[in-house]
């Protein structure tokens, strides 16, 4: 029997490299870290995080988290105005369900993370993309937008962007607040990689206009942590956050995850998760190199751009070749990746594809590409025709 690799939304062959995968490998589980971590806080006589926990969340943990956040996010934080979720993707569902009726409109950037898509078409709302350039949402144009179409939310990943990497400027989230706000538009602004900058700091949060109200800021330990903690948070104003505590979800079931969140308050109070970014940061530097290098030698007709920050690459394959015509030949030359088309609402940007450097290590990485680059020649080859498959 072939031994296989569970990960969250696929189990993969040990002789199969995925490069669509979207999290940490398994060497970058911090293991130590976190049993370090749950010894200090089992170590005492508390036993209040084995309860349903508080609604807003712990109250030590948020303390723990909002001075983590001052420090990294480039903007002050306080306790109140963070309310505790079991990830990013539980928190865009909670609010969804609770800012948005059914049948609402939400833009979307065009393209935007296809599972966030998921999670927004679950609730039958009407997705619309916005167009984006290299440096994220488009302004021009966006205040026509959310007059036609009034949307409940505007969901953005506003830095290192998954899928494209992008980041988008100071003057553009200061422009695509005052406009939202001005049509009543929520935004939701889907931070997990704001710690994952490579080439510097990123810009400050959305969570420096959360005052104002209008805003939200999600974060997650998934990417900078272990994705297994299932834990994350929303940062808002305190009308927002009381939304957010009294909904019925928390009524039956108290708050969510407190077990995991008393472990990470560990993890802040000891200080062990600062370091383990700049660890993070040091293997991903690496991986980028390793991999854009590969990209040139095996696909050099194909366009991308070296990440600054996050887990990806935004591939564009050369002459609009159809990413999903090369998914099946790459899975037989035991390579996968995801076509760009799942990161669109509108069933766009086909010749795309994107790459993930966040799961394996440099070496699988490489030959990842090379099995891609061969079936990418492969296809170009059949289009070609027979006569040139003879010269």
């Amino acid at each position: 029997m072939t031994d296989r690799i569970q990960t969250a939304q696929v189990e993969v062959p040990a002789d199969f490299i995925d490069l669509g995968v979207g999290q940490p490998g398994q060497s970058l589980l911090p293991l130590d870290l976190i049993r370090r971590a749950a010894t200090h806080r089992l170590g005492g006589d508390a036993t209040g995080y084995l309860q349903y926990g508080a609604e807003q969340g712990d109250g030590y943990f948020r303390a723990a988290l909002a001075s983590f956040l001052t420090a990294s996010h480039g903007t002050e934080v306080g306790p109140d105005a963070l309310f505790v979720t079991a990830g990013a993707s539980q928190g865009l569902d909670l609010v969804s369900t609770l800012f948005a009726p059914p049948g609402s409109t939400i833009c979307v950037e065009e393209p935007s993370y296809f599972l966030a898509l998921r999670v927004l078409a679950d609730h039958g709302f009407r997705i619309v993309g916005l167009p984006t350039d290299a440096q994220g949402l488009l302004v021009d144009g966006l205040e026509q937008r959310l007059a036609a179409l009034r949307p409940a939310l505007l969901y953005l990943i506003p830095t290192f962007q998954n899928p494209t990497g992008a980041t988008l400027p100071p003057d553009r989230r200061d422009r695509v607040v005052d406009l939202a706000r001005r049509y009543g538009t929520l935004v939701v602004a889907d931070e997990v990689y704001h710690c994952l900058g490579y080439d510097g700091a990123a810009p400050a949060s959305f969570g420096r206009h959360v005052d104002g109200g209008g805003v939200l800021s999600l974060g997650s330990f998934s990417k900078i942590l272990a994705p297994g903690l299932r834990l994350g948070w929303i940062h808002s104003d305190p009308p927002t956050v009381r939304r957010l505590v009294g909904c019925g979800l928390l009524d039956s079931g108290g708050g969510l995850n407190p077990f995991a969140s008393a472990v990470v308050r560990s993890v802040l109070e000891l200080d062990l998760l600062r370091p383990h970014i700049d660890h993070l940061r040091a293997t991903f530097r690496a991986r980028i190199a390793a991999m854009a290098e590969a990209l040139r030698r095996h696909l050099p007709d194909a366009d991308f751009e070296r990440p600054a920050g996050g887990y990806f690459f935004w591939v564009r394959l050369p002459n609009g070749l159809d990413a999903e015509r090369v998914l099946p030949v790459a899975e037989a030359l035991g390579v996968g990746f995801r076509p760009g088309i799942r990161f669109s609402s509108s069933g766009g940007l086909r010749d795309r594809l994107r790459l993930s450097f966040a799961f394996y290590d440099t070496e699988a990485l490489v030959e990842g590409v090379r099995r891609l680059g061969q079936a990418v020649a492969r296809v170009r080859q059949a289009d070609r025709g027979p006569a040139a498959q003879c010269m």
